[in-house]
C-alpha cells in the first residue's frame, strides 16, 4: 500500500483479478472506472485504475485466508484500495459471501457468482464502485473522521435483494461483510456459478461428441427406418423422446468425466456446498446440451429439406412429404443424434469435457480436491 504520494488528490485502485472471466470483466470496467468514481466520489479527487491479473485464489477458498493473501499482495503495490475479484463462490460462517471489505487496510473481496448471472459485468461494475468509494471515504483527511463502514447501496442493498449484512468475528481482517441467504440468494449464486463456467462452450468444447451427433443424424436423416418411425410417433413420445435423450447425455457426460462433487465431510455446511456445486454442475452440462440439440435440430432439417425425395418418402411411409413431416423427422432425429453423440463422448477426455464445461478456476478447484483424495 502506498505510505505517501506526491498527490494526494489522486486514489491508486488495484483491480486483483482471478485469470480468465474475472480479468476480462476487470480489464473492461477500468476504462470507465476513472470517470465514474471521479463523479461520484465528489470530493474533487481522481482515480487511477489498474488490473492486476493472477491467480490469488489458488488452493484456497477461505475468505480469511484470502483477505491475508490479498492484505500481502497490497504491501507489495503502490495502491491505495484493492479489490479482489474472483469467479469461485465464497462461504462464510454458512452462507454465501458477496463481498468482504477492510477500511482499515482499504481492502474488498468480492465474489462475482453471487451477482447473478444476467447483466455480470454492470453489477460487477456497480460492487466495485460502492467498494471503492466506501474504502477511499474511510481514508483519513486533514484531521477528518473517516466516513467508510456506512452501509452499501444496490446492487449490494435494496428491498428486493436477497443480500444482508453478514457477521465479522474479532480475529478477522474484513470489518464489513455482506452475504445472501434464501431461495432468492441461492438461485441468485446458482446462476451467477452457471454464467461464469459458460455453457455455450460446452457445444465447440466437445468435437468428437459433436462430430459423432452430426454422423449419427446425417445417417439417420436417409434411413427408410427413421422415416416410418418418425410419422408413426406421437407428440407426447417425441417429447418424451427429446428429454430422454437429453438425460441420457447430461447424465453420461457427468458420469463419463467424473464431474459429480463429492465431499468427505459430514457437516450441513460442506453438504449444502456439494449440492451447490452439482446443481450448478447439472445446470451448465443441460444448457450446453439443450444448445447442442437445437443445432442438430436445425442441420437436420436443412440436411432433410436437400436430401430427401417427396415421391420416394411417400411412397415407403404413405404419408406426404409436407412441412410437419420435416420438422417431425428432423425433431425424431435429433433425440437419435444426441444419443450418438453421448456415445462419441467417451472418446473425449476427461480434461476436455471439464475445459468446456467449468471455468479456468472451478477446473483448478476440482483437480485440487482430486490430488487430496488421491493423497
Amino acid at each position: 500500500m502506498r505510505v505517501s504520494s506526491q498527490d494526494e488528490d489522486v486514489v491508486v485502485v488495484a483491480l486483483l483479478a482471478d485469470p480468465d472471466a474475472p480479468t476480462e470483466i476487470a480489464r473492461r470496467m477500468a476504462g470507465v472506472l476513472p470517470d465514474r468514481l471521479a463523479e461520484r466520489s465528489g470530493r474533487g479527487r481522481r482515480f487511477d485504475v489498474t488490473v492486476v491479473s493472477e491467480p490469488f485464489t489458488a488452493e484456497v477458498e477461505d475468505p480469511l485466508t484470502l483477505m491475508q493473501r490479498i492484505m500481502d499482495r497490497a504491501c507489495d503495490g503502490n495502491w491505495d484500495v484493492v479489490v479482489a475479484l474472483t469467479d469461485l463462490p465464497l462461504h462464510s460462517q454458512g452462507f454465501k459471501l458477496v463481498v468482504d471489505l477492510s477500511h482499515e487496510h482499504g481492502l474488498a473481496l468480492l465474489s462475482l457468482p453471487t451477482l447473478g448471472g444476467l447483466r455480470l459485468g454492470t453489477r460487477a461494475r456497480q460492487a466495485v464502485e460502492e467498494a471503492v468509494l466506501s474504502l477511499e471515504g474511510a481514508r483519513t483527511e486533514d484531521g477528518e473522521e473517516p466516513r467508510g463502514r456506512q452501509p452499501l447501496r444496490p446492487p449490494f442493498t435494496g428491498r428486493l435483494a436477497p443480500v444482508r449484512k453478514g457477521r465479522v468475528d474479532e480475529e478477522e481482517i474484513a470489518d464489513l461483510r455482506y452475504v445472501v441467504s434464501g431461495p432468492r440468494g441461492y438461485l441468485k449464486v446458482l446462476s451467477g456459478m452457471v454464467r461464469a463456467n459458460r455453457p455455450w462452450r460446452l457445444v465447440p468444447g466437445l468435437s468428437k461428441a459433436l462430430a459423432a451427433a452430426l454422423a449419427t443424424g446425417a445417417v439417420a436423416t436417409v434411413n427408410s427406418t427413421v422415416w416410418s418411425l418418425a410419422t408413426a410417433l406421437s407428440t407426447p413420445r417425441l417429447v418424451i423422446a427429446m428429454v430422454g435423450s437429453v438425460a441420457l447425455m447430461i447424465g453420461w457426460l457427468i458420469v463419463d468425466a467424473n464431474l459429480w462433487h463429492r465431499t468427505d465431510e459430514v457437516s450441513p455446511e460442506a453438504r449444502k456446498r456439494a449440492a451447490l456445486y452439482n446443481a450448478s454442475t447439472v445446470v451448465t452440462v443441460g444448457l450446453g446440451v439443450i444448445a447442442c440439440y437445437v443445432g442438430l435440430a436445425v442441420v437436420n432439417l436443412v440436411w432433410a429439406l436437400f436430401i430427401l425425395n417427396d415421391r420416394l418418402f411417400a411412397s415407403l411411409t404413405r404419408t406426404p412429404l409436407h412441412a410437419t413431416e420435416y420438422w417431425t423427422l428432423a425433431w425424431f432425429v435429433a433425440s437419435v443424434a444426441t444419443v450418438g453423440g453421448a456415445l462419441g463422448s467417451g472418446l473425449e477426455s476427461d480434461e476436455a469435457i471439464r475445459a468446456a464445461a467449468y471455468s479456468k478456476r472451478e477446473q483448478e478447484r476440482r483437480s485440487l480436491l482430486e490430488k487430496d483424495s488421491d493423497g
